[in-house]
């Protein structure tokens, strides 16, 4: 139908086509079709050997089960490789999106790049979410990427993907925590604001058991499973906890779900192999397109800020992309606010205590 007003609009009006809505529905049927010809499998791999023809870096592998089907699936071209190379540091691999005639599960393997957008390193279609399947499509993209492993990855709390990724040799399994609230909880502002200040917002290890015992002290989950199952893996998604490693920015596995909805929004039940790689493919262009975009407004823009660029922060102008640099301005004027607040709360405090004291231990004992 998008082709169809399309082609109305060029031609001025509906009446002007030569052929009829049907007409044109009917062809794209035909069309459709003839992509497939011979199976959906067999399209797809000629697709991949087209691909490869064209790029000789691209990487695809296939797994057959005993009857000679299509069980797993795995893609990258040769950009991908390179982005890898460049931001593979840190890598989201989720499989929240399925949506393809086949009920294969679509896992998407994520990283961010230095405008802090997403990036893709790779695709794959397996049929379950078993160890063995997580390790042969881990394995299959390790081998992708030269052997060169990431330093973090993040995923959710799937155990089979857990128990995977130790196989292959990951170093560092960050989950992501999915929350579904059920009963007054789901309805209850207050407490979503302190459980999503607990999983973003916790500077220190003391500042979250405070927050966290006084949650569960109020909400009486004491004797709830699941909250008790999170608290146990914390320093895999509280910040406050993992300050130790590089984590690009990433809490969670939020980076993927993104992407799955981008890639997802014209995919649906129906959808084909070679329908769902086109639909990948065009995705994946406009991600570069804009990459192409930040890239030229970083090279022909000069970072600008409220406050006075010297220092750290000029430093921080000159290496930065636009994008890292607001982020890094941001932070860096929340701790110049706290920096003057803390110095004049403690001038106040001299000035009032001036009143009241004259030795050092008089102070001592006054701000006891």
């Amino acid at each position: 139908m998008d082709s169809y007003r399309a082609m109305c609009n060029e031609a001025g009006g509906e009446e002007n086509l030569r052929h009829t809505k049907k007409d044109h529905l009917n062809y794209w049927t035909r069309l459709k079709m003839k992509n497939i010809e011979g199976g959906d499998a067999q399209a797809i791999s000629k697709i991949m050997y087209q691909e490869l023809a064209n790029d000789p870096e691209f990487f695809f592998r296939f797994r057959l089960n005993k009857e000679g089907k299509l069980r797993a699936l795995f893609w990258r071209d040769s950009m991908m490789r390179e982005d890898y190379s460049i931001y593979g540091d840190v890598v989201v691999f989720d499989t929240t999106y399925r949506t393809n005639r086949y009920n294969l599960i679509c896992a998407l393997i994520v990283g961010i790049n230095n405008h802090w957008k997403n990036c893709m390193f790779g695709c794959a279609f397996i049929g379950d979410e078993k160890i063995e399947s997580f390790v042969w499509l881990l394995e299959t993209f390790k081998k992708s990427m030269g052997g060169k492993c990431p330093i973090s990855i993040f995923t959710d709390q799937d155990q089979a993907m857990c128990s995977a990724i130790q196989k292959v040799t990951f170093k560092d399994i960050h989950k992501g925590v999915k929350v579904t609230l059920f009963g007054s909880l789901k309805r209850d502002k207050d407490f979503k604001r302190t459980f999503s200040y607990c999983l973003k917002r916790c500077v220190t290890e003391v500042e979250f058991e405070a927050v966290w015992n006084s949650m569960i002290e109020k909400y009486n989950l004491q004797e709830d499973s699941w909250f008790q199952r999170i608290y146990d893996l914390k320093e895999k998604w509280c910040p406050a906890l993992s300050k130790d490693f590089f984590s690009a920015g990433i809490l969670s596995s939020q980076r993927s779900e993104s992407t799955n909805h981008a890639i997802g929004f014209r995919a649906n039940r129906s959808t084909s192999l070679t329908e769902f790689y086109s639909i990948f493919k065009a995705c994946i262009q406009r991600w570069r397109s804009t990459e192409k975009h930040d890239e030229f407004l970083c090279s022909k823009s000069t970072a600008s800020s409220a406050i006075p660029l010297s220092g750290l922060l000029k430093h921080a102008s000159e290496i930065y992309t636009l994008s890292l640099f607001t982020y890094f301005e941001e932070k860096f004027g929340s701790l110049l606010n706290l920096t003057a607040t803390k110095l004049n709360a403690l001038a106040r405090t001299l000035k009032l205590l001036d009143g009241y004291a004259t030795t050092a231990s008089e102070y001592y004992t006054y701000i006891q």
